[in-house]
């Protein structure tokens, strides 16, 4: 497969060969050089994005590049929180370190090959709903109020694409095209989707829970990258912060005119269990609205299913199971319900 690498130093080139050929044709091209690339193959952006001329010379690149679909961005672990800039600059996936180019490359060149006619809609669906993503977590970073339309426009892709291609279909691409945050809130929202569609909501509360699960963890735009990108358990100290995200994201939408109180109660209550074990606030059966425990099976089936890079997502029979095994804490009947959306090919 031909790779279109587009750089800031002459140095990475040489080793971006040794790691791709020959299985790939590799043509690099330094951020300035005018010589073309075309518009064929895979274009991969390595470059340091915490540079705004870089980043001005990319959106100039990315312009004469707009009949590329695909667009890899490399984002060194250094630099996390540039990931959302990647994806705000256009990237199609990102990956983390020059280990992981290979078995992106080999998925996406799959994903190509296996290509039916709706791909590039896919593709295309979603990498809006990243770039929506990453500015909503850019307006928080920056102390800025957040555009729910932008959470409208990501439920509403996601709801015309399962509607579409259903909800196997939605989860496989948006394993393939994102990662880490976004994948998981997207999943989230794929799965109550699914979910309400397959209860036979209306309209009007699939679009309502919807919203609920695509804000569900706006609040961990302010958990430290540390933590809410660590690749292991979190410590007792570092639990206690991330637990602060429902409370968090609730405070930042609260005051957005037009927001429902059933999408506040989503995000605020979205770890609560009957039982009355969950947080923040200790909810128990009784306090808990129906649109909360779809939401908290949803995410707790999502963050099961979902890729990360130091584990395989686990099958989604196998998660299932697991929710099943948590009676008392989440709703029988909901649970059993689920089963249908859990284990649907």
């Amino acid at each position: 497969m031909l790779v279109c690498y587009l750089t800031d130093e002459p140095s990475k080139i040489p080793a971006i060969r040794a790691v791709l050929e020959p299985h790939h044709r590799i043509i690099p091209r330094l951020l300035g050089d005018k010589a073309s690339f075309g518009s064929e193959g895979v274009l991969m952006v390595d470059a340091d994005l915490r540079v705004m001329a870089r980043v001005e010379q990319i959106k100039e690149t990315l312009g004469e590049l707009r009949a590329v679909s695909e667009k890899l961005f490399v984002v060194q672990r250094h630099l996390h929180h540039m990931v959302a800039q990647a994806y705000a600059l256009g990237a199609t996936s990102v990956v983390r370190s020059t280990r992981e180019i290979a078995p992106k490359l080999a998925q996406i060149e799959a994903a190509i090959k296996a290509s039916g006619k709706n791909s590039e809609t896919v593709r295309s669906e979603t990498m809006d709903c990243a770039k929506a993503f990453a500015s909503m977590f850019t307006a928080v970073n920056h102390g800025q109020s957040i555009d729910l339309s932008e959470a409208e426009n990501i439920t509403s892709h996601v709801i015309t694409g399962i509607e579409r291609d259903g909800l196997s279909a939605w989860l496989d691409n948006v394993r393939r095209y994102h990662e880490g945050t976004f994948q998981h809130c997207l999943l989230v929202t794929g799965i109550a989707v699914g979910f309400a569609l397959e209860i036979g909501f209306v309209d009007l509360d699939v679009k309502r829970l919807g919203m609920a699960a695509t804000l569900h963890d706006i609040g961990k735009a302010q958990i430290p990258l540390s933590i809410l990108d660590k690749p292991g358990r979190l410590s007792p100290e570092e639990d206690v912060i991330m637990k602060r995200h429902p409370v968090i994201g609730h405070e930042l939408l609260k005051d957005i005119p037009d927001i429902s109180p059933e999408i506040l109660d989503g995000v605020r209550h979205h770890h609560e269990y009957l039982d009355g074990s969950g947080y923040p606030d200790g909810l128990t059966a009784d306090q808990i609205s129906d649109l909360v425990r779809l939401l908290t099976i949803s995410d707790i089936f999502a963050a099961l299913i979902e890729s990360r890079s130091y584990r395989p997502p686990m099958l989604r029979q196998d998660a299932y199971k697991i929710l099943c095994g948590m009676e008392g804490k989440l709703e029988t009947p909901l649970v059993k319900a689920f089963g249908k959306v859990a284990l649907a090919a």
